[in-house]
């Protein structure tokens, strides 16, 4: 099964037992004023494509790029980064540190990546002068690891997936007393990924100033979640239920789909995906409670259709990765089969580009 529409919407989750207290922030004027206080601040453009729109048989698309983001290539340059920042100003604010370039000296972050998670930890770190330690999978990328060793961090190798890379930075953390910083929730674990969420609530606002009329329609990509759970905040809080809000996942790690199935949080299966950073067998618990209540629709599409998605916005100009295009993949997946969207001429259609492509420099 490749397309649901969510049985829970307007409801949630029939149960909660067993899931992470909380639930995502939305708090978003708190977000965007401490955004302003960043030196790298600023706003990532938004275009209509109306050729590539035609194509797909739809009125409008509006593509957010999120591929220069302070300097950093992907939106997650908003979390990890401004999840620090929170705490930096907290500790200013308290008096608990006299300015913010030394506020969380002495401190030590932690985060598993698998890809930009990681440069903006070690960038929000470097900034407020905590030191960064990422612990990457095999499958990752020398290069990758290379640039964040430029931006200050420490990079340890551990085990051959995510997941687990990902126990192995809970052990170190708990084991030497370090900072958890992730951007998924589990029991146990949920505020820190709040913040990191509440970062990337400042993209989905900024759409809202920059879309001339609001979306009929918005695709947005999910690996644990914390992307569509945050623009889906944005856009309900901005246009109430009226969007129809999919989200996207590789078929090779369907962990919101599944769990949408199950009426609670699980574990998918599957091989790797092209879609690295979206290559997630589970969800974050508040990200699944935020969409099972918000968004209408979960789908899932291959690696074969994320390439050709890439193919078909590089041709447009726009260079990106699987994982940076999976929601507008989504899109061409709902019109070649013909899925129930009411997808037509008047459709206006909202998808994000969330990094640029692999051997991009920034």
């Amino acid at each position: 099964m490749r397309y649901i529409s969510n049985p829970f919407f307007g409801q949630g989750l029939p149960s909660e037992d067993g899931m992470a207290t909380g639930d995502v922030s939305t708090d978003a004027a708190a977000a965007q004023a401490l955004f302003k206080l960043c030196p790298a601040a600023h706003v990532t453009p938004l275009a209509d494509y109306p050729d590539l729109a035609k194509s797909l048989g739809i009125g409008h698309l509006y593509i957010k790029d999120e591929r220069k983001r302070m300097g950093l290539g992907s939106f997650k340059s908003l979390g990890a980064a401004y999840a620090i920042a929170k705490t930096a100003d907290q500790q200013v604010k308290s008096g608990a540190a006299s300015d913010y370039d030394t506020a969380l000296k002495g401190s030590t972050y932690v985060c598993a990546s698998a890809g930009n998670h990681g440069l903006s930890m070690a960038a929000g770190a470097k900034l407020f002068g905590a030191r960064a330690v990422v612990y990457l999978a095999a499958t990752v990328p020398e290069a990758f690891a290379d640039r964040l060793r430029a931006k200050g961090a420490d990079v340890v190798r551990a085990g051959d997936n995510y997941e687990a890379s990902m126990t192995a930075a809970v052990k170190a953390a708990a084991d030497e007393g370090w900072n958890l910083l992730s951007d998924s929730s589990w029991v146990g674990y949920s505020d820190p990924a709040r913040d990191v969420m509440e970062g990337y609530l400042i993209m989905g606002m900024e759409v809202a100033e920059q879309v001339p009329v609001p979306p009929s329609h918005i695709f947005l990509q999910a690996g644990v979640g914390g992307l569509a759970a945050a623009c889906a905040v944005a856009a309900r809080t901005c246009w109430g239920r009226d969007p129809v809000i999919c989200v996207v996942e590789p078929d090779a790690a369907p962990a919101l789909l599944a769990s949408i199935n199950a009426g609670k949080a699980v574990a998918a299966s599957g091989p790797a995906s092209n879609m690295g950073r979206l290559d997630c067998k589970e969800p974050s618990h508040l990200a699944l409670k935020y969409l099972a209540r918000e968004a209408n629709t979960f789908m899932l599409v291959s690696d074969a259709e994320a390439v050709v998605a890439v193919t078909t916005l590089e041709n447009t100009g726009i260079a990106s990765t699987p994982s940076g295009v999976a929601g507008f993949a989504g899109l061409q997946y709902a019109v070649a089969n013909d899925i129930d969207l009411k997808l037509d001429q008047n459709s206006r259609v909202l998808v994000y580009v969330s990094e640029g492509p692999e051997d991009d420099g920034v």
